[in-house]
């Protein structure tokens, strides 16, 4: 498995899933939000790559969808939140 978080411009960045099938996906996060989730801590690439491996646990790469806002993921997954700051 591999995942590659690159930064097109402040808040959106693309990523790329490669496993048995190979998905591209567009994610929008919000400065404030990525603030809440790091401390600061960590860049904005890493708490991506990390959400994906979060996601990557729930459900395939086939099923994440393609263009999403992270902020969302609580909607579908309301452990997400508690979950990320343990893996940051």
């Amino acid at each position: 498995m591999s995942i590659t978080v690159s930064k097109i411009n402040d808040t959106t960045y693309r990523v790329d899933v490669r496993m048995a099938n190979t998905t591209q996906h567009q994610v929008t996060v919000n400065h404030d939000y990525a603030l809440t989730l790091t401390a600061g801590k960590v860049s904005t690439e890493v708490l991506i790559e990390k959400s994906f491996e979060f996601l990557l646990e729930c459900e395939p790469n086939s099923s994440i969808l393609r263009s999403f806002d992270l902020s969302v993921i609580e909607r579908y997954f309301p452990e997400y939140s508690r979950e990320i700051k343990k893996l940051l």
